[in-house]
């Protein structure tokens, strides 16, 4: 009987437990939105070049700290390579822009924003540099 009620229990707390999805997880989200903003800045702006070790780096420490939150490669490949989730980063990342200033087709406006954002040393900023 006793290992019976362990047994319930163990099932009960289990939802508990389950993983929210990745799409969720704030720190992960804010990170693949950075790396993927200061991407746009460069691509349209001539005079500001990517730190791309920086942006590797991060993006691994992203990843390991899903792994280590329970996330499995499986999961994390999944959640990265989801159209869907890249498609709401995406979206993300535009109003991000566009409140700063951001015009399409303007790579002045991409420039203001990541020199912007290089002098206030966000995540944003740490991948870009003045060429």
């Amino acid at each position: 009987m006793k290992r019976l009620g362990f047994l319930i229990a163990l099932a009960l707390a289990t939802p508990a437990l389950a993983l929210p999805p990745l799409a969720t997880v704030k720190p992960i989200n804010d990170g693949l939105r950075a790396v993927m903003i200061a991407d746009q800045i460069r691509i349209a702006c001539p005079s500001i070049a990517a730190r791309m070790i920086a942006g590797w780096s991060f993006i691994r420490s992203l990843e390991a700290q899903a792994r280590d939150m329970g996330y499995s490669a499986g999961q994390i490949e999944e959640f990265v390579e989801s159209s869907a989730q890249r498609k709401r980063l995406e979206g993300e990342a535009a109003a991000y822009m566009k409140a700063g200033g951001v015009v399409g087709g303007q790579p002045e406006t991409y420039c203001a924003l990541g020199r912007e954002e290089i002098e206030k040393g966000s995540q944003i900023g740490a991948f870009l540099r003045v060429k």
